[in-house]
């Protein structure tokens, strides 16, 4: 395993994050204890969490299997969503935050939190009452960095120059989706991340499961992907362009001997601005291929050929701005 620093600070995390969504859901505690501790030994470091997966049962099982290893471990959480059916359960206002941080301490059995991300901008909170309130639990020694997820380019933007001239913490990551067959990002965000040094940490780098290459074009495989709603339901991923996609990746894990998923994960983690991608398994078998994505290289041709057939349209404004680039040479 490799390992790469978390956007412009000092900590450095494994080149694979463990995503826990499934933990205390469709993988069992005893499944998921195991699969956390088989990531300590091949070298793995960065364990991804939330307070609402599974009500929180997944930080629960989380807390329990680092005891012993927290120290090694770089431990990352959530707050934003709902957690009661309380008026003030929601949100990044200063006290969903503060009550936030203490249940997830609770749960996971530790005195503090490596990175603490808000989960999504809340529109109801003005950014600078929670800029300040992580400002406050970094001060405290709670939280020792902060991240977001799911944010346009312009909200992180806007926290990271609010952070710079009131001299708070700056978010060090930025947690969205990112695969071979959702690559928006790559309109502007990536470009900002790239120069503002912020880390990004892809969640769904398999499309929800769509690049494992488990469903079919007519009839779609039973499985969390076709009963799925949301981001990684199966009407957003079966189309002609994902599918040919799907078809790119299936032919290179072919030709290098690979499963598609770890093909998928390959060309992220070779992909620049890319620190460690989240990926997620519901059992140990999945879980050992999903691994298999880290300790090698997917030679350049084929990297271009999947980059290529998955990129965005060249729309507008990269057309415009492009063609009128200044060159000094």
């Amino acid at each position: 395993m490799k390992y790469r620093l978390l956007g412009r600070s000092g900590l450095a995390v494994s080149e694979l994050c463990l995503g826990t969504m499934t933990f205390g859901n469709t993988t069992s505690e005893q499944d998921s204890i195991e699969m956390i501790g088989r990531f300590y030994d091949k070298g793995g470091n960065f364990i991804d969490t939330a307070d609402v997966y599974v009500s929180g049962r997944s930080e629960e099982i989380v807390g329990k299997a680092i005891r012993g290893k927290r120290s090694e471990t770089v431990l990352a959480t959530k707050v934003r969503m709902a957690t009661s059916g309380d008026i003030n359960g929601v949100g990044l206002s200063r006290k969903h935050i503060m009550d936030g941080i203490e249940a997830s301490l609770k749960r996971l059995q530790t005195d503090y939190i490596d990175l603490y991300q808000v989960h999504v901008w809340d529109q109801a909170t003005p950014i600078e009452e929670t800029l300040r309130a992580l400002d406050d639990l970094v001060t405290s020694g709670k939280v020792r960095y902060i991240g977001c997820s799911n944010f346009f380019a312009w909200q992180l933007m806007k926290s990271l120059a609010l952070s710079d001239v009131n001299r708070y913490v700056r978010f060090v990551s930025i947690q969205p989706q990112y695969s071979l067959v959702s690559r928006q990002m790559d309109r502007e965000m990536l470009s900002l991340c790239l120069e503002e040094k912020v880390a990004i940490i892809p969640w769904a780098p398999l499309g929800g499961g769509f690049l494992t290459g488990r469903y079919n074009r007519d009839i779609p495989t039973e499985g969390r992907l076709t009963s799925k709603v949301g981001e990684s339901a199966w009407v957003n991923r079966a189309s002609d362009h994902n599918f040919a996609i799907l078809d790119a990746v299936v032919e290179a894990a072919k030709l290098l001997d690979k499963a598609p998923a770890e093909v998928s994960l390959r060309w992220l983690l070779q992909k620049e601005g890319i620190t460690s991608p989240i990926f997620g398994a519901r059992s140990l078998e999945q879980f050992e291929e999903n691994m298999g994505a880290a300790d090698w290289e997917m030679p350049v041709d084929i990297w271009d050929k999947l980059n290529e057939i998955s990129a965005l349209p060249d729309d507008y404004p990269n057309r415009f701005i492009t063609k009128f680039q200044r060159s000094l040479g």
